[in-house]
């Protein structure tokens, strides 16, 4: 007998699979996997209909009924990354903003009132927060998803943020160990690698994990990140690099970041990888978002993504690779963590209302910096936009500054590879002298294309302001603006406030 048509092997392979699918309701490849024994699912943004608030509770529901103990996911971290308001902005601060204020009392009321939304929707697993360290200022991929760049202030806030979601009643998934914060490489793109020596990860970057721990977080994803000082293979599939975490003291589940995502599939393949995951450790394999292009282009279909996995490790079985027992170890530990949500959903969460009114825009505004003038009047403004290209990470296609700033947006970003001073020209053209340009950057330190911009816009257009989204610079910009640390519908509600001259 095969392992593909072994019940019992089945049943085990289904139990350390993730994955995302297409679509508000269940597909049927989906409600039978279920049935089979399929750990559960992640919720990505195009599952969630943003016009009708019954919806994805009802097809939570639905996937309880096919399986009782199903883990519904879902990737929301509050600021830029959100699942549960791709359609119009995430109205949670960043982790960078919320690193900012520096409260600990503040974060932790922060992740009670996001474990409020999501068991609103019916899921029961967050993957939040982010316990990278951004140690790199020109990181593509975490930036502002960080609490920020210290071992102590991030290490605080992720311990505050995990013991709030998991009060709130639903499980953090801490994210993404050993730490991307040092990298210059997108792994939704390729596989970055950290170069610093062994010692220097072990200090700057680890502790935010082991705080975590420390704070008894449910559950741990792995990096896409090659960390040179421990290895050749990206952490996911390194089992020594898995075994620091369980020689951490952590018993919770490992599960992989998207098997989907440049750095594993088109180095090594989802279903290779996925193999490969398991015998390093891991627990459950997060298969990704089957909406994204990625290294296939977007040839592939939510099932064909699921059976390239799931299919791998039939074959492993079967050759000898994948021993029996590192499924049935990685299965307990996955249902272990079902265990943990349904206690959980019987004991209930704590509610904001318990720890008193968490007001997200007051923390956008105590986190934000003003540098000069910056009042203008709506009547005249024009949004220029010269930010980056948003990660995958990010997904959400909304953009709510235009909408907050009652301003027409003229999008000039991204300007990497690109004739700066032509195409700021161009755009220029189109915009009166007598309006106010609003400048939105999100990558300014010295020598970026949007800095090269920042220095033509105020030689040409000195009446300019900048909105900076994304980490400060390190010197003085060319013009005055706001230092937003975050880029989201809160934020940009707050920096219309913060240009009209209204003070809360």
């Amino acid at each position: 007998m095969s392992a593909s048509t072994d019940p019992a092997v089945r049943s085990l392979v289904a139990g350390v699979l993730w994955p995302g699918f297409l679509g508000t309701a269940a597909p049927d490849w989906l409600l039978q996997a279920l049935d089979e024994g399929l750990a559960g699912a992640v919720y990505f943004g195009q599952n969630i209909d943003a016009a009708d608030p019954a919806q994805l509770p009802a097809l939570s529901a639905r996937l309880r009924e096919a399986r009782p103990g199903v883990l519904l996911g879902v990737d929301e971290e509050g600021g830029t990354v959100t699942r549960l308001e791709a359609a119009g902005g995430s109205t949670l601060p960043s982790a960078s903003q919320l690193g900012r204020v520096d409260d600990t009392a503040t974060t932790r009321a922060a992740g009670v009132e996001l474990a409020r939304r999501v068991r609103a929707s019916g899921a029961d697993v967050v993957l939040a927060p982010v316990a990278d360290v951004n140690t790199n200022p020109r990181n593509p991929v975490i930036g502002t998803r960080s609490f920020g760049s210290t071992a102590a202030l991030v290490g605080r806030h992720v311990a505050a943020m995990v013991s709030g979601l998991q009060a709130g009643g639903v499980a953090a998934c801490v994210k993404h160990f050993p730490g991307h914060g040092d990298t210059a490489v997108d792994s939704h793109l390729g596989l970055p690698h950290v170069s610093l020596p062994g010692s220097e990860v072990e200090a700057e970057h680890l502790p935010p994990f082991q705080a975590a721990i420390d704070a008894g977080v449910a559950a741990v994803m792995t990096s896409h990140v090659v960390v040179d000082a421990f290895g050749d293979l990206p952490a996911t599939l390194d089992p020594r690099v898995l075994g620091m975490l369980r020689e951490r003291g952590f018993t919770g589940a490992i599960i992989t970041d998207a098997l989907d995502m440049a750095a594993i599939r088109a180095e090594f393949g989802a279903g290779a990888g996925a193999v490969r995951a398991i015998l390093a450790g891991a627990d459950l394999l997060c298969i990704g978002n089957p909406s994204d292009l990625g290294p296939k282009h977007g040839a592939s279909s939510d099932l064909d993504d699921y059976a390239e996995v799931r299919d791998a490790l039939f074959a492993a079985v079967d050759d000898g690779t994948l021993p029996v027992a590192a499924l049935e170890r990685a299965a307990r530990s996955v249902a272990d963590l079902s265990d943990w949500t349904a206690a959980a959903a019987r004991a209930g969460g704590a509610s904001t209302g318990e720890l008193g009114e968490f007001d997200p825009a007051r923390v956008v505004r105590e986190a934000l910096v003003v540098r000069g003038d910056v009042v203008v009047p709506a009547r005249d403004r024009v949004v220029l936009d010269l930010r980056d290209r948003a990660s995958a990470a990010v997904a959400s296609t909304a953009e709510p500054f235009s909408a907050a700033l009652v301003a027409a947006r003229v999008v000039v970003g991204p300007l990497g590879g690109r004739d700066v001073v032509g195409v700021l020209g161009d755009a220029l053209v189109h915009i009166p002298e007598e309006s106010a340009v609003v400048a939105l950057v999100d990558a300014v330190q010295p020598g970026s294309p949007q800095r090269r911009a920042l220095g033509l816009l105020a030689a040409a257009r000195p009446a300019s302001v900048i909105v900076n989204t994304g980490l400060p610079a390190a010197d003085e910009l060319p013009l005055p603006g706001l230092d937003t640390f975050g880029s989201s519908r809160v934020t940009a509600d707050v920096v219309a406030e913060t240009l009209a001259g209204v003070t809360a």
